[in-house]
């Protein structure tokens, strides 16, 4: 590995603008773009966790792209000798193209452009981001790093919806499965720590939140579906929902349009809608602990539903010999996985209440109780997984893959 070797990571959101700069597999430094009323203000971290806040006269986060060199140039971090190497962004699109790396030339600007109307909410912010990089920093190589890509070890079974299959094939629709770079992390990192059993279930439990069966160090079974929509009751997404309701609530909801539909079923379900309050966790335990009825409610299904899906990777693995928790809510929320926990006795697996205290310091802990199967709580890093993704192919000679 070059160890030398600038990159940048873009990770976009709809409200802000997050990159990381790495130097071979170090972390370097990042910058978080976010509105303070009506201005643009940059958070740079760097590498000893000190803080600064930068001030931008820039009114959109669309500018942020032209004005990283510069801030980076500022800080000392880029200029003379110290040149970019490469730019990875990940990307979350249905279809086989985007369940692989790629370099970005004209065929995968093709293919972004294509993906926007299959994903109008989860693919345009990412496309945009590329677009204006592919203009700022001409001749840097941009390199797309697929949230799918762990998934694709995964048997057909798994990756099928019981449809005309020739139409599947046509339109490219199969349960193409998402957090593929967190799981991929926390597999490298239990193989590295030599934990990593054969049968595994990861529990990604964030505001997008997933399960993934595990066989063998590679995806078997997943939640997540042709889109990160599918699946467990999430901060905002409705998880999985029979299509027929979906469409008796666009009529009911009067909503003029499918893409209005899917923007509610991803934007306004999930915590949000049930407790009709908040779509943070924390928030929906104080309502419930304050006794409010729907904040209650909206506890209980999201409980409800990863218990389920535990039951389902189970099943589908032919049992589990450990089980990981991870993403905000799972690395930081001990409500969550004891009461997740409860039910789990018949799989073997029971929690140490005085090991499961709120957010672990290590990397990794086992919260089990004497006797149990492993309960691990493993802290996740995507960026660690893109960077070493990223490496093989600038080795390669950046050749897709």
């Amino acid at each position: 590995m070059n160890n030398d070797r600038l990159i940048l990571i873009t990770n976009p959101g709809s409200s802000s603008r997050k990159y990381a700069l790495y130097k071979g597999s170090e972390f370097v430094c990042s910058l978080h773009f976010e509105f303070e009323g009506k201005e643009i203000v940059c958070t740079l971290k760097r590498a000893d966790d000190t803080k600064k806040k930068i001030k931008t006269d820039f009114k959109a986060l669309t500018s942020t792209v032209a004005n990283i060199e510069e801030i980076l140039t500022q800080e000392g971090y880029l200029g003379g000798m110290s040149k970019l190497d490469a730019i990875l962004a990940r990307v979350a699109a249905p279809g086989e193209y985007f369940s692989h790396d790629h370099i970005v030339d004209e065929e995968c600007l093709k293919q972004l452009e294509d993906a926007k109307k299959k994903a109008p909410l989860h693919v345009p912010v990412v496309a945009g981001e590329i677009e204006h990089f592919t203009k700022s920093f001409k001749g840097t190589p941009i390199l797309t790093i697929s949230d799918s890509g762990f998934h694709t070890s995964r048997p057909e079974l798994m990756k099928a919806y019981a449809i005309d299959q020739e139409a599947a094939e046509k339109y490219d629709i199969k349960r193409w499965g998402y957090h593929g770079l967190s799981v991929g992390s926390i597999v490298n990192y239990m193989k590295g720590a030599d934990i990593l059993p054969e049968k595994l279930i990861v529990c990604h439990i964030g505001s997008g939140s997933s399960l993934t069966a595990v066989f063998e160090g590679k995806s078997h079974d997943t939640t997540m579906g042709y889109t990160p929509l599918e699946g467990l009751m999430m901060s905002t997404r409705c998880g999985s929902m029979d299509p027929a309701a979906a469409l008796a609530l666009k009529r009911g909801l009067k909503l003029a349009s499918d893409e209005a539909l899917e923007k509610y079923l991803n934007k306004q379900c999930g915590l949000l809608g049930v407790s009709g309050q908040s779509d943070d966790m924390r928030e929906i335990i104080r309502l419930r602990d304050e006794g409010d009825k729907m904040g209650t409610f909206a506890h209980a299904l999201y409980v409800y539903r990863i218990q389920s899906a535990i039951g389902q990777m189970a099943a589908s693995l032919g049992g589990v010999d450990a089980i990981v928790f991870t993403a905000t809510i799972g690395e930081r929320s001990d409500e969550i996985r004891r009461m997740v926990c409860q039910k789990l006795q018949y799989l073997g697996f029971a929690l140490d209440d005085e090991k499961n205290t709120g957010e672990m310091p290590e990397r990794h802990t086992n919260i089990a109780a004497e006797g149990s199967k492993p309960i691990y709580v493993i802290r996740t890093d995507e960026f660690e997984e893109m960077i070493r993704r990223a490496n093989d192919m600038l080795e390669d000679g950046i050749e897709d893959r």
